[in-house]
């Protein structure tokens, strides 16, 4: 089972095509045992696009499984949970970053 704050790569449909991307795992533990789904967060390693007060530039990516620097942004979707392959976890003040992110775009 997956838990909050781990990094997962996740099959994305973007506007020209479907590609696996890394995501952020951002809904609890109490959430996952009663639905068959996770609420997941956008990495992009685009940075210096992550300027609004709901992303967040993560410190320990390397340490989360990522290849590049890379940002969280508040664009939330559901997936599955079967089929998420992890990648890694979040060090916990990335993790407190992305959960303040979430919280400013949901007040």
């Amino acid at each position: 089972m997956v838990k909050p704050g781990d990094v997962v790569v996740v099959s994305f449909t973007g506007a020209v095509l479907t590609k696996g991307r890394p995501m952020v795992v951002v809904s609890s533990s109490i959430y996952h045992k009663e639905r068959p789904d996770v609420i997941v967060g956008l990495l992009t390693t685009n940075i210096a696009a992550a300027t609004s007060g709901t992303d967040f530039v993560l410190h320990d990516w390397k340490q989360a499984g990522l290849q590049r620097p890379s940002a969280f942004r508040t664009y939330l979707g559901m997936e599955g949970q079967s089929g998420l392959r992890v990648i890694g976890h979040l060090s916990d003040r990335d993790w407190q970053g992305v959960v303040a992110a979430v919280r400013g775009a949901l007040g």
